[in-house]
């Protein structure tokens, strides 16, 4: 019987490390879902990437419609009225105005083709009609900035601002990703590690209900081994329902090229997580990285600019409205009557238009007060652009402290795992020999699963640190 015995837990031992080389080994019928692959297939087909990529395309037609205040303009009226045989009057009036965008200057051509019997003698133009051809131009207020020119300005900066914004919304999907994705990852390895313990705690009652139908063990050990295989059991279905799940959040961020919603495989499993380990040279690249290119920082720039320059159109606006205007007048010529060229179509100096339009308020009430208004809010981004700057940088400090952290904690879990192992395999070869209790073997066993969970709770951490370094420091490279 002690010769049976001896054999029985010899080969007992041989099954209980057969089946755990088999469970930490890779299955064949898997294929490894790298985090490299998954953030390429997000990039390239994400409804929220693309959304982002659009906020860039939008800003282009702001600046178009603000380049619309630039556009040339032709514009024709005609009026006629006749009553008893008699022409009152027929007015055909015609101009295109070209604005420029030097100083603020308008230049017009018009055309006007005046009669009739009672029409204002200032109207009155040859049958042929009378061109003239002349400018606009500001004096005071206008001449260096108006509301043209500043929404062209400011319109060009949205175009920053949607910059600023895409790359903050990519980031984040890329961030929530990569959060997703190491859950995954803890999943995974929490259900090997329940299912690795699973089998070895329910080979482990088999073999000792055989021990026990021979008498060779007692029946209360089986009852012991057979409360550990259930509690395993139980938490192997859990760990089950918790890496279902988190497939399913891996899911949600994979779309083909067609824009329709991908399944992760069901043969798929997570990458390995790399210790990767990140030098000071890193964080100061960061951290300049951060302080240059955070979209953060990027928007209260453009909003910074945008403000300065809606500051110098107020300024402008509390000086004088002062407008001159002048035309050069030419008599044009009549169908199939001979005519000289010098005498039409020549603008002379003294066939001319010349106008002034002079408007000041007296109290500048309205034009004081926005003016006020855009200073306050100019110091107040100022004021939050150094808040933030600040801010992002201890943020991404912070980080790289936690990653650091972290670093030195998986190694020294990875040691304790190797130690707990050691006190495993002592207290086997004891109980082989009879030295010792089932109840400690299981109890090694636990210590030494729970162990191990921790350890890729730690990885897990550790490459969740990572994405959370890139993306507080405004990147997702």
């Amino acid at each position: 019987m002690k010769r049976l015995t001896a054999l029985f837990l010899c080969g007992l031992g041989i099954l209980v490390g057969r089946v755990s080389a088999q469970s930490l080994a890779s299955p064949t019928d898997t294929t490894v879902f790298t985090a490299e692959l998954f953030f390429e297939l997000i990039r390239a087909n994400h409804p929220i990437i693309k959304q982002a990529g659009l906020f860039g395309e939008e800003a282009k037609q702001v600046v178009m419609q603000a380049r619309g205040a630039f556009d040339p303009k032709l514009a024709s009226s005609y009026d006629r009225k006749e009553f008893g045989n008699t022409l009152y009057y027929n007015h055909w009036q015609n101009k295109l105005l070209v604005p420029l965008w030097w100083a603020g200057i308008d230049l017009n051509a018009s055309y006007d083709q005046n009669a009739g019997q009672y029409i204002n003698p200032a109207e009155r133009t040859p049958s042929s009609g009378l061109a003239g051809i002349g400018l606009s131009l500001p004096i005071g207020r206008t001449i260096s900035i108006d509301a043209r020119r500043s929404a062209v300005r400011q319109a060009r900066l949205a175009v920053n601002l949607a910059e600023a914004d895409r790359l903050k919304l990519v980031n984040k999907t890329l961030f929530d990703a990569a959060k997703s994705y190491w859950e995954w990852f803890l999943a995974y390895q929490q259900r090997r590690l329940l299912v690795e313990g699973y089998e070895l705690a329910d080979l482990r009652f088999r073999a000792l209900r055989e021990r026990a139908l021979i008498g060779d063990a007692a029946i209360i050990d089986t009852t012991e081994a057979l409360i550990t295989a259930q509690d395993r059991l139980v938490q192997r279905q859990q760990a089950e329902l918790e890496e279902q799940n988190a497939r399913l959040r891996v899911s949600t961020f994979l779309w083909n090229e067609r824009g329709q919603p991908a399944e992760l495989p069901v043969s798929a499993i997570p990458q390995q997580a790399p210790l990767t380990t990140y030098s000071a040279d890193t964080l100061q690249a960061l951290l300049n990285r951060a302080t240059q290119q955070h979209p953060e920082l990027l928007k209260l720039a453009a909003k910074a600019q945008q403000l300065t320059i809606e500051e110098q159109f107020r300024r402008a606006m509390v000086q004088p409205q002062i407008t001159v205007s002048a035309s050069l007048l030419s008599q044009t010529p009549t169908v199939d009557v001979p005519y000289d060229w010098s005498d039409y179509y020549s603008f002379r100096p003294q066939n001319h238009k010349i106008g002034l339009d002079v408007v000041f308020p007296l109290f500048l009430r309205k034009e004081r007060g926005k003016l006020r208004e855009v200073q306050v809010k100019n110091q107040q981004v100022a004021l939050e652009r150094q808040q933030t700057n600040r801010d992002i940088t201890n943020t991404v400090q912070a980080a790289y402290n936690q990653l650091q952290a972290l670093a030195g904690q998986v190694i020294v879990q990875q040691q304790a795992v190797q130690n707990q192992q050691r006190l495993l395999q002592a207290e086997q070869q004891k109980f082989d020999i009879g030295e010792s209790s089932l109840f400690l073997v299981n109890s090694r066993e636990t210590k030494l699963i729970d162990l191990r969970i921790k350890g890729e709770e730690l990885k897990t951490k550790y490459q969740k640190a990572i994405a959370e370094l890139y993306y507080v420091a405004g990147t997702s490279q």
